[in-house]
């Protein structure tokens, strides 16, 4: 197994989602936005939990800085990498078979 996804999986699920929506370069507001988009509001990512995880998945090389503005050290723009969406693709696997096995789980 990767060692990223050793070391992060099971993904949150603020990370699963940010990851879903770095897909395309976007800042943390943006990243937010989309989130609550997604999830029809159901998840509302605040601002500690966001850079958080941005700083983590940062660390382990799962999203990278896209751009930055100079005049304004806050709009950060992040993307996702290559082992970003290997682990976000396993974790998809990994969400699906729970599903199917649930889906087969006799409620009795």
């Amino acid at each position: 197994m990767d060692k990223i996804i050793e070391r992060l999986s099971p993904l949150t699920e603020a990370s699963f989602y940010i990851l879903l929506s770095l897909r395309k370069p976007m800042h943390g507001y943006g990243i937010i936005k989309a989130v609550e988009e997604m999830t029809n509001g159901r998840l509302h990512l605040a601002a500690g939990t966001l850079y958080g995880a941005l700083q983590n998945l940062q660390k382990y090389e799962c999203i990278e800085l896209y751009s930055f503005d100079k005049a304004n050290k806050k709009k950060k723009e992040y993307v996702i990498t290559d082992s970003g969406t290997k682990l976000l693709n396993y974790e998809i696997v990994r969400l699906e078979n729970m599903i199917r096995h649930a889906k087969g789980y006799d409620m009795k």
